[in-house]
């Protein structure tokens, strides 16, 4: 038997008389667990497992079968006369006492970080909203839907060939390389059956695929029985339009912007995702031949520019155009402005006009078109939310840490006057432990 101290025994400070009676019942429930035989059960003379109370004798051959006893690892009782326990093992991994870290909230801990993040990051948002500012962008929509435009009159699918003209001025120079976009809105190139619709053995140059597309690019896979190249939606629905950009000097005499169509797109497309099939002639009409174009072209993929390093399959404006947005309103790369000199800006300020051959309809599906002339900074394009969720970020988190901060004075005032009131020292520590 396990006596159990008596009141005289025990300490008078309550929290080692609460250890000691946690490891009396540790050690009570241990030795109960450990008992050598299971009571209230009989044992089978032949070695068998002990039969249960109130159940008919069996024969020498005959077995207690239970399937729950074997789901759970076995009876209750094993027939040596121990109990056996699904406890787990006594290691620190499996009765988790193995060393762990736990951090302590502290007003002293909490406070210094909230206003270091607010003091690091309303800066840092700060300098990437200022530099995002002085990139230079404009935007010229041609997409034609007001009377006013001067490209309304190519809306109407009848003027084939249009071109239309579009007047602006830049109030302030562009400095360094300058980029040209075209934009568009409202245009779903996420959606799942869109972005499937393509080939991409066909897209490197694969024979076989050349001559037989794969069947997602359904249904511009074939047309007039001839296998389509490139197949599929994406390649059906490139943008055709063709943008000329013109400085109207002092003596109003347009002078041409030099527009760079190489070096738009990623090197890895351009190297390793596109090729032309393959072939040993210069030809590249031989090498397509047997294929037609796409539906919605106005001519083959092998006459899509004359410079045989940007034709075919490696066309770079046919390139960007494969890699698909991720939003309805997207922009894509069209050209490069090289700056020429130091000296004098890329784009000085002045008047232009922006000369458009209209060939991609847009406003079947309520669509929007656009010019995009922009420059670049150490962090890319223009980008202001960057920054606003930098300021944002630290001004909520100085803005916390101040609250917090009066909280805590409050607290303390509060506690030094309940112990005035108390007739005890103002310290949390003593006025906790008097009540």
């Amino acid at each position: 038997m396990i006596r159990r101290p008596s009141a005289e025994e025990c300490p008078t400070s309550s929290a080692p008389r609460r250890r000691r009676l946690r490891w009396w019942r540790w050690r009570r429930r241990r030795r109960r667990r450990s008992s050598g035989s299971c009571q209230g059960q009989q044992a089978d003379p032949f070695g068998g497992p002990p039969a249960r109370r109130g159940a008919a004798p069996r024969g020498p051959m005959a077995m207690n079968y239970n399937a729950k006893d074997e789901v759970d690892g076995g009876p209750p009782c094993a027939p040596g006369g121990t109990a056996k326990t699904r406890r787990p093992d006594n290691t620190a991994f499996k009765q988790q006492r193995l060393p762990a870290w736990q951090p302590i909230l502290t007003a002293g801990t909490v406070l210094p970080i909230f206003f270091i993040i607010g003091l690091i990051f309303i800066p840092i948002g700060i300098g990437i909203f200022v530099t995002s500012n002085n990139i230079r962008e404009i935007e010229i929509d041609y997409t034609g839907t007001e009377p006013s435009s001067p490209c309304n009159k190519c809306l109407s699918p009848d003027v084939t060939p249009c071109i239309c003209t579009i007047n602006f001025t830049l109030e302030k120079s562009f400095e360094g390389n300058v980029f040209m976009y075209y934009g568009l809105s409202n245009f779903y190139q996420n959606h799942r059956r869109y972005v499937k619709s393509r080939d991409d053995s066909q897209l490197n140059g694969d024979s076989s695929a050349l001559l037989n597309p794969s069947k997602e690019c359904e249904p511009y896979r074939r047309n007039e029985d001839k296998p389509i190249a490139p197949c599929g939606a994406i390649a059906n629905s490139m943008f055709n339009d063709t943008l000329e950009l013109f400085l109207i000097g002092n003596d109003s005499y347009p002078m041409p912007i030099a527009l760079k169509k190489k070096g738009i797109a990623w090197w890895t497309d351009k190297n390793v995702k596109f090729r032309n099939p393959p072939g040993g002639d210069n030809n590249l009409e031989e090498r397509f031949k047997g294929t037609t174009k796409p539906v919605n072209w106005l001519k083959p993929v092998y006459m899509l520019d004359s410079d045989q390093d940007n034709n075919g399959f490696i066309n770079e404006d046919f390139i960007v155009w494969m890699r698909t947005a991720a939003l309805p309103t997207f922009r894509k790369l069209y050209r490069l402005i090289e700056r020429k000199s130091d000296l004098h800006p890329t784009l000085p300020a002045g008047r232009y006009y922006l000369n458009i051959t209209y060939n991609y309809p847009v406003h079947y599906f309520d669509g929007r078109k656009r010019m995009i002339l922009s420059t670049i900074s150490w962090m890319g394009g223009k980008n202001p939310f960057l920054g606003i969720a930098y300021i944002a970020v630290g001004s909520i988190s100085f803005l916390l840490g101040v609250v917090l901060l009066l909280i805590l004075f409050k607290g303390r005032k509060s506690t030094a006057e309940l112990g005035k009131l108390l007739g005890r020292p103002s310290s949390s520590a003593s006025i906790v432990n008097h009540m």
